[in-house]
């Protein structure tokens, strides 16, 4: 499964709460809600706070705890289908959750 890493496992995760997840030098915040696991940038983009997984959970959308900005758990979006949070694709296998992040290179 290259470009997917492990996380945890599914039993790890706790419905409506997030964890967050260090993957390849990558924030990652991974949620567990309604049954679906779903897994977004960890960073908020009004002041780079790195606190998304500690929001809580509205409508399947995960409000930033420090300023309240919201974003769709589906694919990152805000309302208005504005830009928002990266969203990464999810695999569960064997109970192992995985998320797929590609490897940020630096092009000089």
């Amino acid at each position: 499964m290259s470009e997917f890493f492990r996380v945890c496992k599914v039993s790890d995760l706790r419905a409506g709460e997030g964890k967050r997840f260090l993957i390849d030098d990558v924030e990652v915040a991974v949620f567990l809600v309604d049954g679906k696991i779903f897994a977004l940038g960890n960073v908020c983009p009004h002041q780079k706070a790195a606190r998304i997984y500690e929001g809580f959970i509205e409508d399947r959308k995960v409000v930033c705890p420090l300023h309240g900005w919201t974003f769709n758990l589906s694919d990152g979006r805000q309302e208005g289908n504005r830009r928002g949070l990266e969203s990464y694709e999810v695999k569960v296998e064997n109970n192992e959750v995985y998320v797929k992040v590609l490897k940020k290179e630096l092009n000089w």
